[in-house]
């Protein structure tokens, strides 16, 4: 996933930036100001400069263990992030690089902030294409101030915008991706999770195609820390797991049915003032639908503070995008009978569908995996 906000670091010492950039990767990014409108140039001047400001910040974590003086805390976490990594690539064959195999001492809840941004009466986000990757439904900042600033723009256009923080991101393998300090003191299944996840993305990464992409990283993570904990993990950490994951499945579904139903309110002949007072209508019932799931919960909700931030179509779809097609690769692993080899064999067939042939395929087997849920 791509969470966003950028806190600046001490010092930046003086390194060529081509000691970076494997490649031609160096050439690309001479020419992506020919490659973009001019408009785009100073979006892709931020993502270089923020990218290469924490590339030249980070250390080699083996470095940084032999340092007598690192703060004992931060030794563990850093020792146990390296035994989740070595894992990640025995157990669910995921790439074994240099990624996650170094530290940037970075402060704060992120490193970017991902912007997400829909019509006023659509669920579907707004897509911004780039050179490679093809197109995203988020764009990704690492200046806050900057985030809001592009934020307050599309609100002013009329759209509804989602601006959430991101702890960390990936590169896609282009680069050896830091562990960034924004989630070094995470519990162990975060952490995990975490790592499985953005390695997921260096496995496979379809462009054009965020919601196959996050479901896929989405689905590795879970099965992934599952694996970790029952064998390198505690009982008392495996049992916190599949509690948040029980939340987390039955507010997914809360979500994503209030999502269905706007699609259909937004497909509806009502005029605008009607279908605004629909909107706000559904939006004020999705909270008090929380407020009444979460009432078993006791005094730590785990989503009380997503909830309160003002609900919109854009806060949706970021978590559609994750979410949405994850009982497909549900499927698939169970039917690999929890072979990740076998698994990203059929995922990968999937991705080499053209775009129309794989959305088809993904709703027959999303409505397989539908009829075969207990």
């Amino acid at each position: 996933m791509l969470r966003i906000e950028f806190t600046g670091f001490s010092s930046t010492p003086s390194v060529e930036l081509n000691e970076y950039m494997p490649g031609n990767l160096s050439l690309l990014f001479l020419l992506l100001p020919l490659l973009t409108a001019c408009e785009s140039i100073p979006y892709y001047s931020q993502a270089v400069r923020g990218h290469f400001a924490l590339m030249m910040e980070r250390r080699p974590i083996q470095q940084l263990l032999g340092d007598d003086d690192l703060d004992g805390t931060l030794k563990r976490q850093l020792l146990l992030a390296q035994s989740m990594r070595d894992f990640a690539s025995e157990s669910l064959k995921l790439p074994d690089n240099g990624s996650y195999r170094s530290f940037v001492p970075v402060a704060g809840e992120a490193l970017v902030w991902s912007l997400v941004a829909t019509e006023a009466y659509s669920i579907e986000p707004r897509q911004w294409c780039y050179p490679v990757i093809g197109c995203a439904s988020y764009r990704g900042y690492f200046s806050l101030k900057e985030a809001q600033y592009q934020a307050l723009k599309l609100e002013e256009e009329g759209f509804d915008v989602a601006l959430e923080p991101v702890p960390a991101y990936s590169t896609l393998g282009w680069f050896e991706d830091p562990l960034p300090g924004t989630v070094i003191h995470w519990s162990e299944w975060q952490l995990a999770g975490l790592i499985f996840h953005e390695l997921a993305h260096q496995r496979l990464y379809i462009p054009n195609d965020s919601a196959f992409n996050e479901s896929f990283a989405n689905k590795v993570q879970q099965a992934g820390v599952a694996r970790w904990l029952s064998t390198a993990g505690d009982g008392e950490q495996f049992d916190a797991w599949e509690l948040a994951q029980q939340r987390q499945r039955t507010v997914v579904a809360l979500l994503l049915a209030a999502r269905r139903e706007l699609a259909d309110l937004y497909a509806s002949p009502l005029g605008q003032q009607e279908m605004e007072a629909a909107k706000t209508a559904r939006f004020t019932q999705l909270k008090s639908d929380y407020r009444h799931l979460r009432q078993g919960w006791g005094a730590v909700g785990g989503y009380d503070d997503w909830f309160e931030r003002k609900l919109n179509n854009a806060r949706l779809a970021s978590v559609a995008t994750y979410e949405n097609w994850v009982p497909v690769f549900d499927l698939l692993l169970a039917r690999a009978k929890g072979d990740f080899a076998r698994f990203y064999q059929a995922c990968e067939k999937l991705a080499g569908m053209p775009a129309e042939q794989r959305q088809e395929e993904m709703l027959r087997l999303r409505a397989v995996a539908d009829s075969e849920s207990p």
